[in-house]
């Protein structure tokens, strides 16, 4: 198997609860990764410093990386990106749960496909504890399906991926668009000409509740929304249709109130 770097990014709102169950499942993989780059985004908690010190003290591979002020999670990536020393890596966030044999699947597809370039997979959500499982989020599997998915909604679950650095900084590494650093990554990626798949099952396990649904409500987040969106339309990627059909789709859901969206999200768009 390859040697890869797994690239995560922390600040001082994180639970270290969730933190710690996220960075055990990231340890006890079947296959360990040779580097994890841990970004501090901005100064944070006691709670958490003193958390990462004794992972630090635990495992080596880790790398932290201390940023003076919180830039958001676009920038923080890119500066992670570019210390992670290795052609693959994994990302993965910090109130996540990857499955045990994450990285063995996705090296497995690397391994079976030269030119692939991103790699990730369906997603299970769930609430307070792994074993509640509310829903899920199935995205499409072959490269085509994916580019033209990608047009109205991320065809990448972005926590799933593992890619390759090269094309990641061929593509102007993760922007500063913040709520769709991910989306636009994709975008640049693919109108680079980088290939993609998704392994048709579910390595990582999501956290998701109210605070979630709290955050991607109201026009203050609608407005974020909207000027994110246009920037993926300035690329050229999807057309005017695309855009406008978005934007009606995510006010209404960003001005319904917080108990409906949440059924929205896990009854419609994650099924």
């Amino acid at each position: 198997m390859m040697d890869f770097s797994v690239l995560l990014s922390v600040y001082d709102k994180e639970n270290p609860n969730y933190l710690r169950q996220s960075l055990d499942s990231v340890f006890s993989q079947t296959v360990r990764a040779a580097q994890v780059v841990l970004v501090e985004d901005g100064p944070l908690t006691p709670e958490l410093d003193s958390l990462l010190e004794e992972y630090k003290r635990k495992y080596p591979e880790l790398e932290l990386v201390p940023l003076s002020e919180n830039k958001g999670l676009g920038p923080a990536l890119a500066e992670g990106m570019l210390r992670c020393r290795y052609e693959l890596v994994a990302r993965m966030d910090t109130d996540d749960i990857a499955r045990q044999d994450r990285f063995e699947k996705q090296l497995e597809a690397f391994k079976e496909n030269p030119a692939l370039d991103v790699c990730g997979s369906h997603i299970l959500e769930f609430e307070d504890e792994v074993d509640h499982i509310v829903t899920q989020r199935k995205v499409p599997l072959t490269d085509a399906e994916i580019k033209e998915y990608q047009k109205k909604r991320d065809g990448l679950n972005h926590v799933t991926v593992m890619f390759k650095k090269a094309a990641v900084l061929k593509a102007g590494n993760y922007p500063s668009c913040p709520s769709m650093e991910d989306s636009l990554l994709w975008v640049n990626m693919f109108k680079n000409g980088a290939t993609a798949m998704n392994i048709d099952d579910y390595l990582v396990y999501v956290r998701i509740g109210k605070e979630m649904f709290d955050r991607r409500g109201g026009w203050a987040y609608y407005k974020k929304y909207k000027q994110a969106r246009k920037r993926v339309y300035d690329t050229g990627y999807i057309s005017w249709w695309d855009y406008e059909y978005t934007l009606l789709v995510q006010l209404a859901v960003a001005l319904m109130p917080n108990k409906l969206r949440g059924f929205v999200f896990k009854r419609l768009l994650h099924r």
